[in-house]
């Protein structure tokens, strides 16, 4: 038989646990928030559990982490953060994605949220700076990242390729006037005394 006792050590050891739990969400989540540049807060209510799965995978293959987490656990994460110019947003049922692109993250968002309905884009943070929806949904048009660095590696390239062929053509140049003085000294009977 439990005693009176004993069934409030429980309760005290359950309460000493979920309080460790939520200290340690907050760290991880503060830890995680200090690292990346980019989080946008988003109301979940009204998807299943297989869209939340289908959301949190087309995130990860954009290299982006999503977290469903209490309005106030996500308030003292948020502290010494970036993530702190959207507290404002840490209302009702949120889950926040966070990473170091922002343009996969708001494409992933952008086009998960055209699928469905029910998932809502409220704004987020970019680098100290706070964005609103239509900010994100600009960031969602913008090539990606690989697309933005092959760009410019082929504008770096084509100056470049264009360098070489030219410094080739110098020798292949001479080359061929070379042969043709000799070609016109020996059309003429022109020979070099040497």
């Amino acid at each position: 038989m439990v005693s009176e006792s004993s069934f409030l050590r429980i309760e005290k050891k359950g309460v000493d646990v979920n309080r460790e739990h939520k200290k340690r969400v907050v760290e991880e989540l503060h830890a995680a928030w200090s690292e990346v540049n980019t989080g946008v807060v988003t109301h979940y209510r009204g998807l299943s559990v297989a869209d939340m799965n289908a959301l949190r995978s087309a995130l990860h293959a954009a290299g982006v982490s999503l977290r469903v987490v209490k309005n106030t656990l996500a308030r003292r994460a948020a502290q010494g953060t970036d993530f702190s110019l959207a507290e404002d947003l840490l209302t009702g049922p949120v889950a926040v994605a966070y990473g170091n692109d922002p343009v996969g993250l708001a494409k992933a968002l952008s086009d998960f949220s055209g699928k469905k309905e029910a998932l809502k884009i409220l704004g987020g943070v970019l680098a100290g700076k706070r964005l609103e929806k239509a900010e994100i949904m600009v960031l969602a048009g913008l090539p990606s990242r690989d697309i933005l660095l092959a760009r410019i590696m082929g504008s770096m390239q084509s100056p470049l390729s264009g360098f070489v062929r030219t410094l080739h053509e110098i020798p292949a140049s001479f080359v061929r006037t070379l042969a043709a003085i000799r070609d016109q000294q020996q059309g003429t009977g022109f020979h070099d005394p040497k």
